[in-house]
C-alpha cells in the first residue's frame, strides 16, 4: 500500500518545442520539427509521478475557468488527480519550454494569473489531515499554507529549484519548515557539498538535503553527516531535461516513504529521472513501481558514500 501525500502548487498548460541552439538566434518565422501541448507544472508533475508509482497523491492547485483550464481539468481527470483540492480561479497558469538538441531546456512559466489568488486554507487543512508527507512547492500562493502543515506536525518536503543563497529571502519560509530540501546545482555559488553543510547549519529542522547535478546525478546529505552520491544514467538517451528535477524529487520521496532507506530511494530517483528525460515531454512519462523495478535490474546505479561534515 502506498503513502498518502498532499502536493501543493502549480498545474499549467505548457507548450514545448525544439530550438537549434542557445542563445536563440532571431528569425521571423520558424517551422519546428515537433511541438507538444501538455499539462505540467511542478505540483502536477510531482503528484502524477507519485500516483503512478503507487502513492495516494492529493493535489492542491488552481485551475482557470478558461480554455487552458478546460485542458488542464481534462488531463488531471485522466491522470486521477482531479479532486477536492483543485480550486477554480479566473485564469490558468501557462508555460513554454524551448528544448535544444542536447536536451537542455529553457523554461518560461507564466504563473502571475494564480499567484495573486488565495488558496482556501480549510481545503488544505482537510487534505493534509492524515497524510504521511506534505510536498509544498515554492510558488507564491503556497506560502500561507506552510504554517498549517507544520501545525499538523506533518513532515514537509520542498524543492527550492534554482536557489543561489542559503538565506534567500523568498525561499526562507519554506526552508525554515522543511524536513527534506532539494535544489538544483545550476546557480549555487559554491560546491554542492558546501551547500548541504550550510543547509544543516542554517536550518536545524532539516534531516535530508539534496542537490540535483543534472548529467552528473545527485548528491545527498543526511543530518548525521552521511554524504551519498548517485551517478546519472539515461536508459533512453536525453531528449529533454524539462522537469528532471521534479522527477528526481518526487521519485525520491516515494522511495523514502516506502523504505526509509535514502540510498535505495536515491538510486531509484536518479534512474527514474534519467528514464523520463528520454521523452520530449518528461512530465507526462512516468513508470509504475513494477516497471521501475524491472528497469533497475538492467540499469544499476553507481553510488558512493562519504561525509559532508569532514571539514568541520
Amino acid at each position: 500500500m502506498g503513502s498518502k501525500v498532499v502536493v501543493a502548487g502549480v498545474s499549467s498548460l505548457y507548450m514545448a518545442m525544439p530550438v537549434e541552439e542557445f542563445p536563440l538566434p532571431y528569425t521571423s518565422l520558424r517551422f519546428p520539427d515537433w511541438m507538444r501541448a501538455e499539462v505540467s507544472g511542478a505540483a502536477c508533475h510531482i503528484a502524477d509521478t507519485l500516483r503512478t508509482l503507487g502513492d495516494e497523491a492529493r493535489l492542491c492547485t488552481f485551475v482557470g475557468e478558461d480554455v487552458a483550464g478546460e485542458a488542464i481539468n481534462a488531463s488531471l481527470r485522466a491522470r486521477g488527480l482531479l479532486g477536492p483540492g483543485v480550486v477554480k480561479v479566473p485564469r490558468s497558469s501557462l508555460g513554454v519550454v524551448l528544448v535544444a538538441p542536447d536536451g537542455r531546456r529553457s523554461g518560461h512559466p507564466y504563473v502571475a494569473a494564480v499567484n495573486t489568488a488565495e488558496y482556501p486554507v480549510e481545503v488544505f487543512r482537510r487534505l493534509v489531515r492524515d497524510v504521511d508527507l506534505a510536498v509544498l512547492t515554492n510558488t507564491a500562493f503556497v506560502r500561507p499554507l506552510l504554517g498549517h502543515a507544520r501545525a499538523r506536525n506533518v513532515p514537509i518536503a520542498v524543492d527550492v529549484h534554482l536557489i543561489t543563497d542559503i538565506d534567500d529571502a523568498y525561499n526562507r519560509p519554506w526552508l525554515e519548515v522543511a524536513d527534506i530540501v532539494f535544489c538544483s546545482h545550476e546557480r549555487l555559488a559554491g560546491p554542492p557539498e558546501q551547500w548541504v553543510a550550510s543547509v544543516f547549519e542554517r536550518y536545524p529542522g532539516c534531516a535530508i538535503a539534496a542537490v540535483g547535478l543534472g548529467g552528473r546525478g545527485c548528491l545527498m546529505g543526511l543530518r548525521d553527516g552521511t554524504l551519498i552520491k548517485a551517478a546519472a544514467v539515461a536508459p533512453r538517451g536525453v531528449l529533454s531535461t524539462a522537469g528532471a528535477g521534479d522527477a528526481l524529487f518526487a521519485s525520491f520521496l516515494h522511495g523514502w516513504l516506502a523504505t526509509r532507506n535514502p540510498v535505495t530511494a536515491l538510486k531509484d530517483a536518479v534512474l527514474h529521472a534519467g528514464w523520463k528525460v528520454g521523452d520530449t515531454f518528461p512530465s507526462t512519462a512516468s513508470l509504475t513501481e513494477v516497471e521501475l523495478a524491472r528497469l533497475r535490474e538492467s540499469h544499476p546505479i553507481a553510488t558512493s558514500l562519504g561525509r559532508w561534515d569532514t571539514a568541520a
